[in-house]
């Protein structure tokens, strides 16, 4: 009750909230408590005149944070963006404005595909997430629907597969089958990877494949099957295949020479592919489709300078012929 008054009356302070549910709030004719859960098809009646009421929802603006991002496809459905490095996702407690959420509602509001001011308690809202040093993709459903049938597919397993490039520390020469047990510290921010019948902590699976020896180094291909906080960085790094440039699990001589040869001082990390398997309720006739952005120009760097005189040494298969490009960065069946 008390998140549905926050996004339908974004202007009211929090102690406003609380005072509202228990005074000037009824669910289906009854008082109920901050933390009652509403459900589709629940009455609420908000004892306010509509002066007050219109009032608190006008203090709902658009951030004017400037538009960083590249888009990859949109329609009347969702957005696929390419996040550039630096930019966080959501916001957090350092930054809460200057945020890849922000930028793409401010630019949808702009082009008139969203007006936060009728829009209730919906914003548009991103379905996968990326750190904010990790680029690539990240998918945003434009609308309710969208959302919840998007949610719904990323967790059916084999409905989408979301792959990685990445650059490993040493001679990766096969296909890997990682599967794993992690538990996070939270106040570290980090986790620990724990043998699969441990029994503690969530499962977690990788499937890396190597695609071109890079000398002491690999350029490496990496699906995530479940995805789980620095699911790529802490399994790869405990399987002996640390990411290059990644402070947190990496191999700090390795990190030390990135940054003196190339400046990198960040993991090598970036989101290039998503392919659509199934769709979902209004997103079925997404199936099939592939959304794909290249490297970032200071990668590109990095792997052709360390891959010179080196040769391909394999590629994970997919699953069926994609076709050509439409030119909007999506490929179909």
């Amino acid at each position: 009750m008390d998140r549905f008054l926050r996004k339908y009356l974004p202007g009211a302070s929090l102690s406003l909230i609380y005072r509202l549910v228990r005074k000037n709030v009824k669910v289906n004719g009854g008082r109920v408590g901050a933390d009652c859960m509403l459900r589709e098809g629940d009455a609420v009646d908000i004892f306010l005149t509509d002066e007050k009421i219109d009032g608190f929802r006008r203090e709902k603006k658009v951030t004017g944070a400037k538009r960083q991002f590249r888009i990859v496809f949109e329609d009347e459905n969702i957005l696929v963006t390419d996040k550039p490095f630096g930019l966080l996702t959501h916001g957090d407690e350092r930054e809460k404005k200057n945020t890849l959420a922000n930028q793409v509602i401010g630019y949808l509001a702009e082009k008139g595909a969203y007006d936060p001011a009728t829009a209730r308690t919906f914003s548009p809202a991103p379905v996968n997430r990326l750190d904010r040093n990790t680029t690539g993709l990240v998918l945003f459903g434009k609308n309710a629907s969208a959302v919840r049938d998007f949610n719904a597919m990323m967790r059916t397993a084999g409905d989408v597969d979301k792959f990685y490039l990445t650059i490993v520390k040493g001679a990766l020469t096969k296909k890997l089958i990682l599967r794993d047990r992690m538990i996070k510290d939270t106040d570290q921010n980090r986790v620990a990877v724990l043998p699969a019948e441990s029994g503690e902590g969530k499962l977690m699976e990788t499937v890396a494949v190597p695609l071109k020896s890079l000398g002491a180094y690999t350029l490496t291909e990496v699906r995530l099957v479940t995805g789980r906080t620095h699911q790529i960085r802490a399994h790869m790094a405990g399987a002996g295949y640390p990411v290059v440039g990644d402070a947190k699990y990496g191999d700090r001589r390795v990190n030390a020479y990135m940054e003196k040869a190339f400046g990198l001082t960040t993991q090598f990390l970036h989101a290039c592919r998503i392919e659509i398997n199934r769709g979902e309720g209004s997103l079925a006739y997404l199936a099939g489709s592939v959304f794909e952005s290249e490297l970032p120009e200071n990668l590109k760097r990095i792997r052709d300078s360390l891959g010179r005189g080196t040769g391909n040494v394999g590629r994970e298969p997919r699953t069926r012929n994609d076709g050509g490009s439409n030119g909007q960065g999506m490929n179909r069946k």
